[in-house]
Order: structure tokens, then C-alpha cells, then sequence
């Protein structure tokens, strides 16, 4: 049941909330949380239109690297994800799309797992169907509303926080939340939170600012 829309459910720029498909790809693959994965010069090239806290060579698990992407929208986590997909990152970009059409997202497309290109794009519409998707997966959750992480990176111990600062508020009950920038696409968030008793999913997009997209969901809350 739509409760409120307002502009055109047109496909455009998603950005990193690419990455909670991304998430779903991975448990669906039931890959081994656990297995050690190393960032590469690859993993850099590939997201060489951001920054990162985690330099060539970082040895993490693919459980870390799964909270680190949701939580902290970290793309070299993303990516490093995909390319140890079994098949590497295409195998990983085809199993992508053909999850979005198993949940309805008609008007949605992926090239790649990070978000940071602007061809991956999606509705309002299909987006919801994709929170409530990943909603339905209990690690994704928990990972996507965590307040923070602390990993070791190269034998220092590191704190990621959430880009999500909705999560820290106890105002609200989230059960899945994921931001996401890039230029073409705006400030992004899309959250599902539990209002007057029942789940409610937000999807906000191409916002000026990036405080003005938790005002918005204050204000439709």
C-alpha cells in the first residue's frame, strides 16, 4: 500500500543503495562468512572515483566486508565481494539483475556492486520491493543497523560508523537502512522502520543535502 508519493517513478541513479542488492547476492550464494578475502589493486581501480579506509592488502572476512559495505558504504568492500563471486564480478553483476527481476524490480538495472557508477538505476517502486526483500533476511538487517564496526587493518584497530545517522536515534525502530551519493544520483536513503506498529518503507532520493534526507524522513515519519 502506497501511503505517499511524491514525483515521478521514473529509473534514475541509485548510487549505493546498488549495495543492498549487492548483500542479497552474496547470502543468496551462501558463501562462507568466515573465508579471509584480500583488497587488491583491482578493488582500487575499480572504485577509484571514491575513498577508502581499506588499503591494498587488507585481510578481512566476507562478513566483515558484507557490514562494512551496508553499514559503513565502504565500495571497495562492495567490490571486493563481487570479484570473489564464484565467476567474479560479471557472474556477480548477471546473479544481480536476475535477483531483481525474482523480486519484481521491472525497471531496475545493474553494471556493477558499488553503486558508483550512474547506470545503475531503479524506481522509487522498485526499490521498496528491494528493502522489503532484504528486510527479510535477519544478518542483513542487523548489519545494515549497526552502529558501528571495529576492524583490524593491518594489525591497527579501526572504527567504521554508520552513514545511516537515523540508526543512532532511539526515536526510531529501523530494521534495514542504507544511504547512498554519487552527483548524478543526489543524497539517497531508503530505510524500512517499524510506525505506529507496523513496517513502514522509505525511499528518498536525489536530496541537495546530506542532512536534508534525514529531515525528510523525519518530517514523512
Amino acid at each position: 500500500q502506497v501511503l505517499y508519493r511524491r514525483g515521478p517513478d521514473t529509473p534514475r541513479p541509485i548510487a549505493s543503495i546498488t549495495k543492498l542488492m549487492t548483500a542479497l547476492v552474496v547470502r543468496e550464494a551462501n558463501q562462507p562468512l568466515d573465508e579471509v578475502l584480500t583488497i587488491g589493486p583491482e578493488d582500487v581501480r575499480a572504485t577509484k572515483k571514491s575513498t577508502s579506509r581499506l588499503p591494498v592488502g587488507t585481510k578481512l572476512t566476507r562478513g566483515q566486508y558484507l557490514q562494512l559495505a551496508l553499514m559503513a558504504s565502504d565500495n571497495r568492500a562492495a567490490n571486493v565481494l563481487g570479484r570473489n563471486y564464484p565467476g567474479g564480478r560479471a557472474a556477480f553483476v548477471s546473479a544481480m539483475r536476475r535477483e531483481a527481476r525474482r523480486i519484481g524490480m521491472t525497471r531496475t538495472h545493474f553494471v556493477e556492486p558499488t553503486g558508483l557508477s550512474s547506470d545503475n538505476v531503479s524506481t522509487t517502486t522498485d526499490l521498496a520491493r528491494l528493502v522489503r526483500a532484504a528486510s527479510q533476511d535477519s544478518l542483513i538487517r542487523r548489519m545494515s543497523t549497526a552502529p558501528e564496526l571495529t576492524v583490524n587493518v593491518r594489525g591497527r584497530a579501526m572504527v567504521f560508523r554508520n552513514t545511516d545517522q537515523l540508526v543512532r536515534d532511539p526515536s526510531w525502530d529501523i530494521s534495514v537502512s542504507k544511504t547512498g551519493y554519487i552527483q548524478e544520483a543526489g543524497r539517497c536513503l531508503v530505510l524500512e522502520a517499524m510506525l505506529d506498529g507496523r513496517p513502514v518503507v522509505m525511499v528518498l532520493l536525489d536530496s541537495p543535502g546530506t542532512a536534508s534526507r534525514f529531515a525528510d524522513a523525519r518530517r514523512v515519519r
